[in-house]
């Protein structure tokens, strides 16, 4: 693999993050969104997390977006400022590559520089790759709700694992 460089994302990557996303939306129950996601509006969501001083990170191998990382709010009370949600997506090829620690190496320091105390990742059940990338960050399962996403004509457990940055 070339080297890969991580970096802020910005509006301009919203395209190429937005097809990452969007083979997860139509191929898979990792994410609960059923309809695909345009570039208009990927570039509205990386705007309005900036917006809120909330890092967006891409990854690149060769000029090319083959991962993102961003966080975003917990939950919309002001009790809540300090705990995040993570989340990290790799281009379909690129999985079992190191990527989503590299993308993660950069996205936590950069969360506890901000004053985050708490980053939580919500995971969509099964999915080993993404446990054990929590895990290998010291993130410990607090929760599995059983059931609660419908896609894809199944239903669907979501675990929550969380660390203390």
């Amino acid at each position: 693999m070339s080297e890969v460089l991580v970096r802020p994302a910005t509006v301009a990557d919203a395209a190429a993050i937005a097809d990452i996303y969007n083979h997860y939306v139509r191929e898979t129950v990792v994410t609960f969104e059923e309809e695909a996601v345009d570039a208009d509006e990927m570039a509205r969501r990386i705007g309005e997390g900036l917006a809120e001083s909330l890092p967006w990170l891409a990854a690149g191998v060769d000029g090319v977006v083959v991962g993102f990382a961003f966080a975003s709010k917990w939950k919309g009370r002001c009790a809540y400022r300090f705990s995040v949600e993570v989340t990290v997506y790799l281009a379909p090829d690129q999985g079992g590559r190191g990527l989503g620690s590299r993308i993660y190496e950069h996205l936590l320091p950069l969360l506890k520089e901000q004053g985050i105390r708490t980053a939580l990742g919500g995971i969509a059940l099964p999915n080993d790759a993404s446990v054990a990338l929590h895990e290998k960050f010291g993130f410990e399962k607090v929760a599995h709700f059983r059931g609660v996403g419908f896609k894809q004509e199944r239903w669907v457990d979501v675990g929550y694992w969380q660390r203390t940055l």
